[in-house]
């Protein structure tokens, strides 16, 4: 919360009697912020404080929110054109270009919007949320039967959280068959093959599950085969996520301490309670580096479960070599390790990064959104509230800078 520091220089007293007459500039809303009383005798001389330079808790927490809700509507709806480049990556053997870095990727992009629709890049959104929300609901329904946390939040002991744990691989595992139909529509040429109904993702998802034992269609793996590593790279990247949130809320909470205690304004008192501002702000620097972190680590992991879960369904893509004709996906892995080895005898290592660039423009697009969110509400945040003094447009500055990316 900005505000802290603001008052370095004045050599305030502590442990005075408390009984002695309080001075007036130390008012009620100093002790709201801070949390406790500090009297201040008349005896103290010192340049007056100016309270106005303390920002509202309201206000920063208005603005966490805002963030929050941009990080999340970038994350599940606006960065879905670059998953979709990605992800015809890392599907495509046969790739010359790896466009593991972004400026290859462009002049592509604007071969396929030439040559197709704008939608283009849009392709398999529905579905895409449909397996999210069933996702949710799955691990909703699990919850109410079995008593089981759905939340980290609310594990209490070691048994809660390996219920947690379990309840997660179980909702993994069953969405699997609809994830596969869903990462069929979000590769699919539109110009080589028919665009899917919203619900088709469900009517595909149930002739997997139909298909568990031996697949009637080609080169096409049992789903039985597919759940596994799937299920394994989601719970692991979840397990891995809260890991390092962790660690980096300890370490930002360290340095936040640390630059409280030399600036003589640190309060070993403050609320920890994750409705304040500062806590909450923290929370959300932890949970953004973490998410982005994560999806670099696994990427490779990413690139083999999509090629399994690809093979076999006569899926033809956009050719992103040249951005104007299609190919067809045709591969003949055994499972997992049969997939991983035979990448990197014909591929080589890079060719688990096939489309790492496209991964690179979701990530800086993603927090490119949160700066702008963040400057635009700061500034709206501003306008609204009241200027009562010339110093207002300060303490928003040091508000800001508080923020993440700024």
């Amino acid at each position: 919360m900005a505000g802290f520091g603001d008052y370095t220089g004045y050599n305030r007293p502590f442990g005075l009697d408390p009984n002695r007459e309080t001075n007036d500039l130390y008012d009620t809303r100093y002790q709201q912020i801070y949390g406790y009383h500090t009297p201040v005798t008349e005896e103290y001389q010192g340049p007056p404080l100016v309270m106005d330079d303390i920002p509202e808790e309201e206000n920063n927490t208005f603005i966490t929110t805002a963030i929050s809700v941009a990080s999340l509507v970038t994350e599940n709806l606006l960065s879905h054109p670059f998953i979709v480049l990605r992800r015809q990556c890392q599907v495509n053997r046969g790739l010359k270009s790896y466009h593991i870095v972004p400026y290859t990727l462009l002049p592509v992009v604007i071969k396929l919007h030439r040559r197709q629709e704008m939608t283009t890049l849009w392709k398999g959104i529905g579905s895409t949320c449909i397996v999210k929300g069933l996702n949710l609901a799955v691990e909703d329904v699990i919850s109410k039967g079995t008593s089981w946390p759905k939340e980290i939040g609310k594990c209490n002991s070691v048994l809660q959280f390996l219920q947690h744990v379990s309840l997660k691989c179980i909702s993994l595992a069953i969405i699997t068959p609809f994830y596969s139909a869903s990462l069929v529509e979000t590769v699919q040429s539109d110009i080589a093959s028919d665009k899917p109904a919203l619900l088709d993702v469900f009517r595909e998802g149930f002739l997997r599950i139909l298909e568990w034992g031996s697949p009637s269609r080609g080169r096409m793996l049992p789903i039985w085969a597919i759940v596994l590593p799937t299920a394994g790279l989601g719970i692991s990247k979840y397990l891995a996520h809260l890991l390092l949130r962790k660690i980096t809320v300890k370490a930002l909470r360290f340095q936040q301490r640390h630059r409280h205690e030399l600036s003589d304004s640190y309060n070993s008192n403050f609320p920890k309670n994750t409705q304040n501002p500062l806590i909450e702000d923290i929370n959300l620097k932890a949970n953004i580096f973490s998410f982005i972190t994560m999806e670099i680590i696994f990427y490779p992991i990413e690139t083999i479960i999509h090629r399994l879960h690809i093979q076999g369904t006569r899926t033809i893509i956009d050719n992103l070599d040249t951005g104007t004709s299609v190919t067809p996906i045709l591969t003949g892995y055994e499972g997992f390790l049969d997939c991983y080895n035979t990448t990197i005898a014909k591929e080589g290592v890079s060719g688990l990064y096939k489309g790492f660039g496209a991964l690179v423009l979701q990530l800086a697009a993603h927090l490119a959104i949160i700066k702008l969110t963040t400057i635009v509400v700061t500034e709206v945040s501003n306008l609204l509230k009241p200027a009562n003094t010339p110093t207002n447009s300060e303490g928003s500055v040091q508000s800001q800078q508080k923020y993440i990316f700024n």
